[in-house]
């Protein structure tokens, strides 16, 4: 099939990417030049794991390429998918901006029956909205789909070539046809497409990943009684993982969830919920308790310091919002390095993808080390904010001779109890033991 996809960022060129792969040809536009530029010299603008085989591969066999000019992305595609930002607003309500302006440009250049796929993350009745537009100005016949994106980052392109399901809102017999013959590569294991009406395909998005903050809130709110009651969050969570009803998965304690997507997509629903004068309760506490939980680790610094770490120096382990990934958007390392930088401490960062991202948003607030080490020198403590691989299994003598003291504060509770009692440490993790 001919597949035009507007817009290259990171569900955009996931999305045309994987399309390609499977033997598409696909054009993905951008109005950025340079950003285009750069793509079209086989440059991966985001890292990715295993997005750059997939992109040099369909660009050297010609399936997967690049344009900044609308008209001939859309040209001869028989199906358009818009993958652009829906960022909240002033009042929490995703913009809706850029994909109505988009679908108004491609409404005054087709000519033919087309499918206009909305990938990105919108608020119920978008699809409507949408629908509106090009009523308004073209004649030519369109299908409307809703497909949202279950894209995980850091296993992003394992999530579109093998997904758990392909979820797809149209009441359209054609467009069904059409999309059941685009996704049907990807579901041979026998993995459902859903097809539902666009409605409900908008809402399953915000639901699933607003359920999915929520575990993670819940679990953090059980570490932090944890820690007041003396129990340990390790083995609540493998009491509780266990049971089939629940599941293994999104019961890590941590500093908070971030990224592109809980975050917004999670007070989009409650500013969509609010528009309908149905008050969200639970929603609203998550995002609350998830506000609090990104700088819990600085509450413990702070303890530890008796509310004073004016001159002290700090070396921060992560910046991402989460491994494998160089995205920073919420990352709650940002909220602890501006809770130091508040309190008159320094800090020295280090991450293996995204402190490129941290000093182009940043600058030079923070010192940035050229690796883990290097970031330990003259730290009077360790904080880990990101459990990238790397840190995992770290070489403690390294660490013994580069900090100041032996005081780790760990985010993502890395490491063994009794391993940091053996060497010696202050360890102050998620919903365990102090070890003082």
């Amino acid at each position: 099939m001919k597949i035009a996809v507007i817009g290259t960022g990171y569900v955009g060129l996931v999305t045309g990417t994987c399309l390609a792969e499977t033997g598409n040809d696909v054009i993905c536009v951008d109005i950025n030049e340079q950003k285009v530029q750069k793509m079209q010299n086989g440059e991966v603008p985001i890292y990715e794991p295993g997005l750059d085989l997939l992109f040099h591969r369909n660009i050297k066999q010609g399936r997967l390429t690049f344009t900044t000019v609308l008209a001939d992305a859309i040209k001869d595609a028989q199906i358009i998918f818009m993958a652009l930002p829906t960022p909240p607003g002033g009042d929490g309500a995703a913009d809706l901006s850029y994909i109505l302006g988009a679908a108004k440009d491609i409404s005054k250049l087709i000519t033919e029956y087309k499918i206009i796929v909305n990938k990105s993350t919108v608020p119920v009745g978008t699809a409507d909205k949408v629908k509106a537009v090009f009523t308004e100005n073209t004649t030519v016949e369109v299908d409307v789909v809703s497909n949202p994106e279950f894209l995980r980052e850091g296993v992003a392109v394992d999530d579109f070539m093998k997904p758990d399901r392909v979820v797809l809102g149209t009441k359209s017999e054609k467009a069904k046809k059409l999309m059941t013959e685009l996704y049907g590569p990807y579901v041979r294991q026998g993995n459902p497409i859903l097809f539902m009406d666009e409605r409900s395909s908008e809402l399953t998005k915000y639901a699933a990943n607003s359920f999915l903050a929520t575990k993670i809130t819940f679990m953090n709110e059980i570490a932090n009684l944890c820690e007041l009651v003396g129990a340990d969050v390790d083995a609540v969570r493998k009491g509780i993982g266990s049971d089939e009803r629940i599941g293994k998965r999104f019961l890590f304690p941590g500093v908070g969830y971030g990224g592109s997507c809980f975050p917004k997509d999670v007070q989009a629903l409650v500013r969509s919920s609010d528009d309908y004068a149905y008050d969200f309760q639970i929603l609203k506490s998550v995002m609350e308790v998830n506000e609090r939980q990104k700088t819990i680790l600085v509450d413990k610094v702070l303890k530890y310091y008796k509310n004073d770490i004016k001159g002290k120096h700090f070396a921060l382990w992560g910046l991402a919002f989460k491994p494998e990934t160089d995205d920073i958007r919420e990352a709650p390392a940002l909220y602890i390095i501006d809770a130091l930088l508040a309190n008159g401490a320094t800090v020295t960062v280090f991450d293996p993808e995204a402190m490129g991202n941290v000093k182009n948003t940043i600058g030079d607030k923070v010192n940035y080390a050229k690796n883990q080490y290097e970031a330990l020198e003259n730290a009077d403590a360790l904080l880990i904010a990101t459990e990238w691989s790397v840190f995992r299994n770290p070489d403690f003598d390294k660490i013994d001779v580069a900090l100041k003291n032996k005081v780790v504060f760990d985010g993502r509770n890395l490491y063994d109890l009794q391993k940091m009692i053996d060497l010696g440490y202050y360890y102050n993790s998620i919903g365990r033991k102090l070890i003082d």
